[in-house]
C-alpha cells in the first residue's frame, strides 16, 4: 500500500479501481514543494497519496553528480524513469484517489542539457503521452533572495538566480498543459500555502471536501 499517514483518520471514499488521478506540484529549487507537501500529508486523508521527489532518491542515494553532459543526461533519464514507476507503483495498488506527484515526468525536460526531440527519444515518449498522464499541473514559483529562497535543502546547488532561470524552463516544460495554475511567492508564506491547498483540495473526491482547510490540527476526512 501507498504511504498512508497513520494519525489521519479513516476514509469514507472506496479506493479507485483503475488509475489514479496525478496531481504534479512543481516549480523550480526553493519554491516551497517540500515544505506544502508535508502538509498535506499531515491535512488529507489515507486516499491521498504523496509520492516522494524522484531527483531526491537518486541524488540522497549516491547517483553520481558530475558536472559532464553525459552525467546530467544520466541523471534526468533516470529521474524520468524513477517518476514513472512511482506513479504506476501507486496505479497498481488501487488504494490511492489522488497522487500528489512531487515534480513530474516533464520537470527532467527542463533540467535536460541538450535538444528536446533526443530527450523523448532517449526516454521513448512524447510530450504529448507525458502530458496526458496529469489531470492538474500546480507550479509554485521560485521566490527571490528577499522573499526566502535558500539552500536549505541538502541536494540543492543552484544559487537564487539559477533557481529563477530553473523555473522558467519548467515553465516552458508544461506551458502546454491545459490546466495549469501558478502560485506565486509572498513575503509570508503562508499565503503561498493557503492557495496551494485549495488548489489541491480542489482535485479531490466529493468525500475528501468535507474536511476544512485550516492549521493541520484537523486531518483526515470526515467519517
Amino acid at each position: 500500500m501507498s504511504e498512508i499517514n497513520p494519525l489521519v483518520k479513516k476514509c469514507s471514499c472506496a479506493p479507485v479501481i483503475g488509475a489514479s488521478k496525478r496531481v504534479v506540484i512543481t516549480g523550480g529549487p526553493g519554491a516551497g514543494k517540500t515544505a506544502i507537501l508535508e502538509i498535506a500529508r499531515k491535512h488529507f486523508c489515507e486516499r491521498i497519496s504523496i509520492l516522494p521527489e524522484a531527483a531526491s532518491i537518486i541524488f540522497s542515494g549516491g547517483f553520481w553528480r558530475h558536472n559532464t553532459l553525459p552525467a546530467k543526461k544520466a541523471a534526468q533519464r533516470a529521474i524520468f524513469h524513477i517518476q514513472k514507476e512511482l506513479e504506476q507503483l501507486v496505479e497498481e495498488e488501487q488504494q490511492t484517489n489522488v497522487a500528489l506527484c512531487d515534480r513530474g515526468t516533464l520537470d527532467s525536460l527542463a533540467y535536460w542539457p541538450g535538444d528536446e526531440k533526443l530527450f523523448w527519444k532517449e526516454v521513448g515518449s512524447s510530450k504529448e503521452i507525458e502530458l496526458s498522464r496529469y489531470a492538474v499541473v500546480i507550479h509554485l514559483r521560485t521566490p527571490p533572495i528577499e522573499q526566502g529562497y535558500n539552500h536549505q535543502n541538502p541536494v540543492r546547488t543552484e544559487s537564487a538566480e539559477q533557481a529563477a532561470e530553473i523555473d522558467k524552463r519548467i515553465a516552458v516544460a508544461w506551458q502546454d498543459h491545459p490546466r495549469r495554475f501558478f502560485v506565486d511567492s509572498h513575503l509570508d508564506f503562508l499565503e503561498k500555502v493557503n492557495q496551494a491547498m485549495t488548489l489541491i483540495k480542489n482535485e479531490l473526491p466529493d468525500c475528501c471536501q468535507k474536511h476544512p482547510l485550516g492549521d493541520g490540527k484537523n486531518v483526515g476526512c470526515e467519517q
